[in-house]
């Protein structure tokens, strides 16, 4: 049984709910364009019709648009300096979350794609009780 978990120093966990917001399936970053003929299923929202962003330029419009969340101190005249959360921080942060809401190490393992909990334990960053 994994420990309990602490997240809350993962800011970029405040920002899941503002992402995902009431989706349950489908590519979480959408272009606004639709997807073009022959796109594989799984990479298309089954709501909007809208092809996933690759994961390059996803990771960039997170970091451009989390700047100032990230840096809640900083000024907007800063934002050009400073760095942004990245999808990396994110999957930390939705690891440590379901970690944290008792998901079941097996079921970690599987949504993270890694074979070892000693891997696994980077994500989900079990803490002390």
């Amino acid at each position: 049984m994994m420990s309990a978990v602490s997240w809350s120093a993962y800011g970029a966990a405040q920002l899941l709910p503002r992402l995902i917001g009431r989706r349950t399936r489908g590519p979480l970053f959408l272009p606004n364009c639709k997807a073009p003929a022959g796109t594989p299923a799984l990479d298309v929202c089954p709501e909007t019709g809208r092809a996933r962003l690759s994961y390059r330029r996803a990771e960039e419009i997170s970091e451009e648009n989390t700047r100032l969340l990230a840096n809640s101190l900083a000024s907007p005249e800063d934002i050009e300096d400073l760095d942004g959360w990245t999808l990396h921080r994110l999957r930390h942060s939705a690891l440590t979350h379901d970690a944290e809401g008792g998901t079941s190490t097996p079921m970690l393992l599987a949504r993270s794609r890694h074979a070892s909990v000693r891997f696994l334990e980077r994500y989900a960053r079990p803490g002390v009780d």
